[in-house]
């Protein structure tokens, strides 16, 4: 058996990676690939040489070798993964009734937290997930042990997985007593203030995103905020993000509305100014993709430079039972519903499940990967990108930061 040195150097064989287009005319027929030795040594990638199948070393059998995916909108500290089923209950139809709940139950989904964080953890990485941005509760009933169980799990999985953290006021900041509790956990070791539907839940845009924005300003914290406001109030809201970042240059580019559906009920011409301004003050878009009826306008949104990233959001919880734990789903409904079908259309959608981190450029020159990269990769059981998004190919094996997960 192949042993890896004490530096943590080790050197794939038999690695399938993308190396360009081939063509008819202008079109992109087929994706072209060779078969590598890729080496690796603390967390980096630190060589790409040509083939030796003899090589005493790691087999990667052939395997297709991709950008290893991202998570960007999960609740690992709140969930019922772990738990026997259940389905979601028709009788709690409001964001209101749904904080009842949670008041009610969040003190016995505390006890066991932990150890099921760490097994959707290692659901999400058996999927090719290898980082993951987290909400988390801050609430008079959760307190900060949310927080406390979610950087437990972490810490035992910290060789295999990477996370940004979201304080995350699902009760509201005024609707019930969240904002002292919030201006304490920002001076705590997390990444991003959020929110929750501030009108509909505190009754006022101004008063609870004038908080958040505020102490994202003063500690230096990015901002990612739900909306599922669909009306009037909801493009208020993101107007007042695109007006703070506007005002706030330390906000670009770490800004983010998670949802957003009121993007969705927009005119075409709306949409257009929407987007635009979006881009304009380096504000994101943080999507789930489908929400019900809500078809988000991800193609206007891409095509103006808004960031949009993607999440699976809820995997097995009271919320919603529908999400994969898979980024290249999320992929392939992107493809889907939008009618990526083409080998290049299809190639470029690989990007929803990598934050943007593709190994061709739209004009097919290899970009990825480098020397210098850090070894965060996934290994697929598929010839090319457009393959492994169209078919959701299986996931052979997963390194992070050169640790290979399995």
């Amino acid at each position: 058996m192949y042993k890896i040195a004490n530096d943590g150097r080790y050197t794939f064989k038999n690695v399938l990676l993308e190396t360009g287009f081939e063509y008819d005319g202008d079109e992109v027929v087929k994706t072209k690939t060779a078969l590598f030795c890729v080496e690796i040594a603390e967390g980096k990638i630190v060589a790409i040489t040509p083939n030796d199948p003899g090589k005493t070393t790691i087999d990667a059998k052939g395997w297709l070798m991709l950008p290893a995916f991202k998570d960007m909108h999960a609740h690992l500290d709140k969930m019922l993964y772990g738990l026997p089923w259940q389905a979601v209950s028709a009788k709690r139809r409001t964001v209101k009734d749904q904080i009842a709940y949670e008041q009610k139950m969040i003190p016995e989904w505390l006890k066991t937290s932990i150890g099921r964080t760490e097994k959707l953890i290692e659901f999400l990485q058996s999927n090719g997930t290898h980082f993951i941005r987290s909400h988390f509760n801050i609430d008079p009933t959760s307190g900060f042990d949310s927080l406390k169980h979610l950087e437990i799990a972490l810490k035992n999985k910290e060789k295999t997985v990477g996370a940004e953290l979201v304080a995350f006021p699902q009760h509201g900041l005024f609707y019930t007593n969240t904002a002292p509790l919030l201006k304490e956990v920002v001076k705590m070791n997390i990444d991003f203030i959020g929110g929750v539907d501030p009108y509909s839940i505190d009754g006022s845009i101004e008063k609870p995103m004038e908080l958040i924005t505020q102490l994202a300003i003063d500690h230096n914290k990015g901002i990612d905020i739900h909306l599922h406001e669909a009306g009037e109030t909801g493009v208020k809201t993101i107007e007042y993000l695109i007006n703070k970042a506007n005002e706030n240059p330390v906000l670009r580019g770490k800004s983010f509305v998670s949802h957003a559906f009121a993007l969705g009920h927009l005119s075409a011409l709306e949409t257009e100014r929407m987007a635009a301004r979006l881009a304009e003050a380096g504000v994101g878009i943080v999507s789930s993709v489908p929400f019900g009826n809500t078809i988000m306008p991800i193609p206007l949104l891409r095509k103006h430079g808004v960031e949009v990233l993607v999440g699976n959001d809820n995997i097995q919880d009271h919320w919603n039972t529908f999400g994969p734990g898979h980024m290249l789903q999320k992929a392939k409904l992107i493809a889907g519903l939008y009618g990526y079908s083409s080998e290049w259309a299809l190639s470029r959608t690989l990007g929803f499940a990598t934050r943007y981190v593709l190994p061709l450029d739209d004009k097919g020159n290899q970009q990825w990967p480098k020397a210098g990269n850090d070894a965060n990769l996934v290994f697929m059981e598929a010839s090319c990108s457009a393959e492994a998004v169209a078919r959701v190919s299986p996931v052979k094996s997963l390194v992070h930061k050169g640790n290979i997960v399995f």
